[in-house]
């Protein structure tokens, strides 16, 4: 392929997409990682798209939502591995709320061998991968059907969601930033990720390494409210997205890394929800002041958990192990920094 028509099919994809990982970039034109960088430069440099951290964006600051045909495509391998290393952070009996999205999703077909959960949704897509589920039972919010994304929202989804009290919330999204947190490209939607964040203990955000550094219209979840981030491993050039996880710890978001093999038992760890996948809770922090969205209630502060056992403030964890385990692993990358 001439470099002329990979670049054209390149911002073919971001202007279908809004957003695009240069991982994908480079598998759907068939070449190299380096060369899809060095055309996405040529494009900015003309001003058809943004770089950002590890792929490329529509120009203008902000990136577009796009539907869930074009979600379903992009970072099919990235999800799978995201949502078995989160599934096992989920145990038999537990009651958990799961927002919309693709990578959600694909958690909620994992959690369809967790006997005894109950899981409530605001996603037909994620009541579907449970409908057959005979030991999972699933509650659905109200509201208006959001035929992009196929999530119910607005006011009746909302308060369908008042007076719940779940173990953790699991919540995906458009952009991730160490500096506003988890925000999306739809104020609905938006609104009703508050209202699931608002019942749950804890916070797990899934996010694939291209939203890492990414910002959207909608704040939706406050860095100091998340108390979990899966995500995948970025590639090894990609330093911008290495600084964002390095600022999510220091801030002190929990960060686990899924790589290739994560979460291979029934619910995401060898031994299920018990297996490797599993983390301990960490002490939050204190909240911080930060300004939301004018008219939308932001969620209230990370509630305070204590340290894990023998890990200490600095405990981060890649494919379910302490990266000082594994080959390679860096624990200065992830770990909080030390003031």
């Amino acid at each position: 392929m001439f470099a002329a028509e990979r670049r054209q099919l390149i911002l073919e994809m971001v202007r279908a997409n809004g957003a695009v990982s240069l991982r994908e970039l480079a598998r759907v034109v068939q070449t190299s990682e380096v060369t899809v960088r060095r055309d996405v430069r040529a494009l900015e440099a003309e001003g058809l798209l943004d770089r950002r951290h590890g792929g490329a964006v529509l120009p203008g600051g902000f990136t577009r939502e796009s539907g869930f045909p074009q979600k379903s495509h992009l970072a099919t391998a990235e999800k799978t591995a995201i949502a078995d290393l989160a599934a096992g952070l989920v145990d038999e009996g537990e009651a958990v709320v799961v927002g919309a999205g693709t990578t959600t999703q694909e958690l909620a077909r994992r959690l369809a061998r967790v006997p005894g959960l109950t899981v409530v949704t605001n996603s037909l897509l994620v009541a579907q991968a449970l409908a057959h589920a005979n030991r999972v039972e699933v509650v659905m919010t109200g509201g208006t059907l959001r035929g992009s994304n196929y999530a119910l929202v607005g006011s009746g989804a909302e308060q369908s969601l008042q007076g719940l009290r779940v173990s953790r919330a699991f919540l995906s999204g458009s952009g991730l930033t160490a500096e506003r947190g988890l925000s999306t490209s739809n104020m609905l939607s938006a609104s009703v990720d508050r209202a699931l964040v608002q019942a749950a203990a804890e916070v797990v955000v899934l996010a694939d390494h291209s939203k890492l550094g990414t910002d959207t219209m909608f704040q939706t979840v406050p860095t100091d409210v998340i108390t979990r981030l899966v995500t995948d491993e970025p590639p090894a050039h990609d330093d911008r997205a290495l600084t964002e996880l390095q600022a999510l710890a220091d801030q002190g978001v929990q960060i686990a890394v899924a790589g290739p093999g994560a979460g291979s038992g029934p619910a995401g760890g060898d031994g299920g929800p018990a297996g490797p996948g599993r983390q301990q809770p960490r002490h939050g922090g204190p909240p911080t002041a930060r300004a939301g969205e004018e008219g939308l209630p932001l969620p209230g502060p990370r509630r305070n958990h204590p340290h894990p056992p023998g890990g200490g403030a600095g405990a981060t964890l890649r494919g379910g192990m302490p990266l000082a385990e594994q080959p390679g692993g860096r624990v200065a990358d992830l770990a909080p920094r030390r003031r």
